[in-house]
This record gives C-alpha cells, structure tokens and sequence, in this order.
C-alpha cells in the first residue's frame, strides 16, 4: 500500500493570486488559477489548434518509444497470468514404451528374457502455499505489471507535452526569424544613408563602422535562429516516428494557438495519485515490500503434495486393465537448515531493496510538489513579464509613429525613423518570446499536474486487473 499524500494545503508560500497579470496585446489575456478544476484526458485540445491536434494523434500511433512502453506493459501482463499458474497444481502426463532384454539367471533360467514395457501415467503435484510465498510472488508481478502501467503513462504524458512545446518553440523561432530579417532590412537602409552621409562629410567613420557592426550582429542571429528551426524540425519528425527527410510538419504559429483561460490547480492532496510518476514509483515500492515475503517464506518449511496415477503392460491392449494399474501418493516437507547464510542475507538484502524504493518514492513526491510549484509561480511571473513586454513594444511603438510623422514634416531624419523601426522590431521580438513562453509554461503546468490520463478510456483498456482500482 502506498504511503499516505503529504498534509500539504498549498503549492506555493503565501499563495497564488487569482488570476495571473493581462495586457491588451494577443496571448495576453489573464489565466485564472481554478482551485480543485479537473483535467481532461486530452487536454492539449484547449490549445484550440486542429494542427496541434492531428500532429499528436499521429504521435500516438507512430512514436516508437510508446510502442516499446506499451509492449513493455503487455509483457508484465502476461508474467502475471503466468505467475498465477502457482496457484494450482501441477498436472502432467506421460506414455512411453521401453524394449528390455532381461537374464534369466535370477529365475534360474539360462534363457534372457526380451520384451517391452509399455507406460501411461498421470503426475499431478502441489505445492502448499502455507506462508504466502507463491502470494507474495504473484503480488510483486502485479506491482511489476503495475509500474509499467504507469510508466506507460508517463511516456504517453511526455510525448504529448514535449509536442506542445515543440511546436510553440517553432512558432516562436519563425516569428523570431521574420523579426529579425525586417530589423537586418532596416539595418541595411541605415547603413546606405550612413555611407552616403560619411562620402557627403556628415558622418564620420566610426559612424559607418558602428553601424555595420550592429547589422553584421544581426545578421548572425538569424543562422542559429534557423538551425534552433531545423532543430524544432527534427525533433517533431522524431516524436511522429518519421526521419527528418520523410517529415512534413504542420505550419505552427502563435496566432494559430489559443490560451487556455482557466488553469487547473489540483488539490495537494490528490496530485500523488494524478502524478504516472509517483504511481510508478509507489509500485516499485510495493513490489519490494512484496519481495521481502518472498525472501522471508523461502526461510520456513515447503510443503510439497505429489501424487501418480497409471499402468503399465508388456502389451499394450493390457495398459488400462485393472491389473496394470500402478499409482503413489506422497507427501514431503522441506526445511532449510544450512545454506551458508544465503537466505538471511537475500532477506536482508530484500528489506535494503524495500527501503532504497521508499526512498526513491519519497523523492519523487517531492519533485512531483516542486515541479507543480515551480510551474504556478512561472505562470504567475510570465503574465507580469508579458505585460511589461507588451508595454514597452506598444511605447516602441508609438515612438516610432511620432519619430514617422515628425519625419513627415522634416523634424526629424531618415537615421532617426529606422532606429525607432529598429527598436520597435527588438521589442516586437521580445514579445514573441514572452508570448511563447505562456503558451510553453501553461503545456508544462498539465504535465506538472498528470494531465488528466485517469480520463483517457484507452488507459483504462491497458490496466492491469491490480491497476484498476486506480483509475
């Protein structure tokens, strides 16, 4: 049985507010923080993208690493219905002929005898489980079963968020990539009038130099833009089971992606049973407390009932007569006396098993309640960043249009107009990357939390017998 929740009432000191900070801006509408508000099993769908959609469930029927969990999980099933075989006797049969040549010395004869010897039996045999060793064996294979069910879910959890991601970090980087070109063109326009100021005399040099160094800096931002591009490409080829080559992805951008408006935030007390994590790491542990039975029978006496029923004829239309019948029953106990300390310290070695997986769980809690916390807080600090972000691009902004009107009427230069433009594209791109950053941080969140699999009908249909009572 797994250990108790934590008593925890909170995920983060001093609380949530409850909602996160808004701006005017898209992607800039407040979440709401929804105390004890449910996940749904697909919950990648409140992103609103029918793209982001198609791509997942083409992840979830290609992705290898899902298969080899799944047959992972097939596998432990049926080691259980395997191990369940203890539970009953044994039964086996057997037929043989055996062609002997005997001395009649014995008889007094000096003829040798030749004949054959034919043989048909029933064994059955049946090993009491007086001290539940056989139990806890099976007990463990179901623990087994069990772990591998939930570490299913946990890839099946990773695999849809790590998509979510990816494809907002590849919008991210395409809007990065246009902002930064239509920044390099504005460069390029400032460079022209630089040069042609410096060949008038009303710029200096080091005017020129500044000024081709900014776009030669920019101009290196956009090589690593485009392989973080390629990158995100490979990476969405791999999560759908396709090589690069073979991948055409759908075409992400952020516009494309809606934010979810209201934020589950799971009561403390229910996110070890929501966590596949945690529920894996508690199987573990049962399945070494269950291995500590099973080192502690093999200590104590095996009680063995067998038994032998059949005929045997030197013909074999004689077999089945009443006369050939030939039968045993027999009864054996078995203690260990003397085995040079093996079973002690297979036990003891099973209790240091037992605890190292309590340990192991325990930490996992922890990470479970440090990730959720972690999570919440970023949320909370991406709506103050994207507002602060919002803001200064709609100041970049309005410098740039009052820069552009007194332009119009000669107040200010041309060199004036494309470095409020150029400032204007920076704050733009900072934005975009705060925008993405919600949309990543709200998909991390419903990883955090467990991401509603207690919803998905098909993990119901993958549970073990052991693993339903969870669902």
């Amino acid at each position: 049985m797994a250990p108790a929740a934590p008593a925890s009432t909170s995920y983060v000191r001093g609380g949530l507010p409850a909602r996160t900070a808004s701006s005017e801006h898209a992607g800039g509408e407040a979440q709401r923080f929804v105390p004890g508000l449910d996940i749904p099993g697909d919950w990648w769908t409140l992103f609103r993208s029918k793209e982001l959609n198609l791509l997942i469930d083409r992840a979830l029927a290609n992705n290898p690493t899902l298969e080899a969990a799944q047959a992972a999980l097939r596998n432990a099933q049926e080691n259980v219905a395997a191990g369940r075989g203890a539970y009953f006797p044994s039964v086996s049969g057997s037929l043989g002929a055996q062609r002997q040549r005997a001395s009649g010395a014995a008889f007094g004869s000096p003829r040798a005898f030749i004949y054959t010897l034919n043989s048909a039996s029933v064994n059955v045999g049946y090993t009491l489980d007086a001290f539940g060793g056989v139990r806890r064996q099976v007990e463990a294979l179901r623990a087994q079963a069990q772990y591998q069910q939930f570490a299913l879910e946990a890839s099946y959890l990773s695999l849809t968020a790590n998509i979510v991601t990816a494809a907002v970090t590849e919008a991210s980087l395409k809007d990065q990539i246009a902002a930064t070109r239509r920044i390099a063109a504005a460069q390029r326009d400032q460079l022209d009038i630089v040069k042609r100021r410096v060949a008038a005399g009303g710029a200096s040099r080091a005017d020129l130099m500044q000024q081709q160094a900014a776009l030669a800096s920019t101009l290196a931002v956009l090589p690593q833009l485009g392989h973080a591009l390629g990158v995100e490409h490979n990476r969405l080829a791999a999560y759908v089971g396709a090589l690069p080559e073979d991948y055409s992805g759908a075409d992400f951008s952020l516009d494309s992606l809606t934010l979810p408006k209201d934020l589950p935030v799971s009561l403390p007390s229910k996110l070890v049973a929501q966590r596949p994590d945690v529920q894996a790491y508690a199987a573990l542990l049962h399945a070494a407390t269950a291995e500590v039975g099973v080192a502690t029978a093999d200590m104590l006496p095996q009680i063995t009932l067998s038994g032998n029923y059949g005929g045997q004829a030197v013909k074999f239309a004689d077999l089945f007569s009443p006369a050939s019948t030939v039968w045993s029953i027999a009864a054996s106990l078995t203690q260990p006396l003397f085995k040079g300390g093996e079973l002690l310290h297979k036990r003891r070695a099973a209790i240091a098993a037992a605890e190292e997986a309590a340990a192991n769980y325990r930490a996992t809690v922890l990470t479970a309640f440090q990730d959720v916390s972690n999570t919440l807080q970023a949320l909370e600090a991406d709506g103050r960043s994207f507002a602060a972000y919002a803001s200064a691009a709609d100041a970049a902004e309005a410098s740039r249009d009052l820069v552009q009107t007194q332009y119009k009427s000669g107040a200010a230069s041309y060199v004036q107009l494309l470095t409020a433009e150029q400032n204007y594209e920076s704050a733009a791109v900072a934005l975009v990357k705060a925008r993405a950053q919600r949309y990543a941080d709200t998909a991390a969140l419903f990883q955090a939390l467990g991401g509603g699999w207690w919803h998905r009908t098909d993990a119901q249909n993958n549970s073990t017998p052991c693993c339903k009572g969870h669902l």
